[in-house]
């Protein structure tokens, strides 16, 4: 099956360099239908101008975004050297503090495989 998503330039340019292989979202209905196997295209956002094709290799929920920072390496997010808090505040700047309770979070791991404009 194939999703699609918004993705926001500079996390764009991390996946396509190797340096993101977990993308966040919140665990909503439309993330529950996602399975290992499962391609992703991600939409630059706000340009709309490119295409990037992920394979989902792997998802984990969590009841919280602290606690999926706590336990995964924030490296994988492609936000080395961040500290839990501005992991935190970045994506409260995302979503919010009410959909991640009815939600919770989810860690999605994908594989590049192409970019296309």
């Amino acid at each position: 099956m194939l999703h699609q998503m918004g993705l926001y330039g500079e996390y764009f340019q991390d996946i396509k360099e190797g340096k993101k292989i977990i993308e966040v979202r919140l665990n909503d209905e439309k993330r529950r239908k996602i399975r290992v196997g499962d391609a992703i295209e991600f939409i630059k956002i706000p340009k709309q101008d490119e295409l990037l094709k992920v394979e989902v290799i792997d998802f984990q929920s969590y009841d919280t975004f602290e606690a999926m920072y706590n336990i995964i390496p924030l490296k994988d997010f492609g936000c080395e050297g961040w500290t839990i808090k501005e992991m935190i505040d970045g994506t409260y700047e995302i979503y919010t503090p009410e959909q991640e309770k009815e939600w919770g979070a989810l860690a999605i791991t994908i594989k590049y495989l192409s970019v296309s404009n």
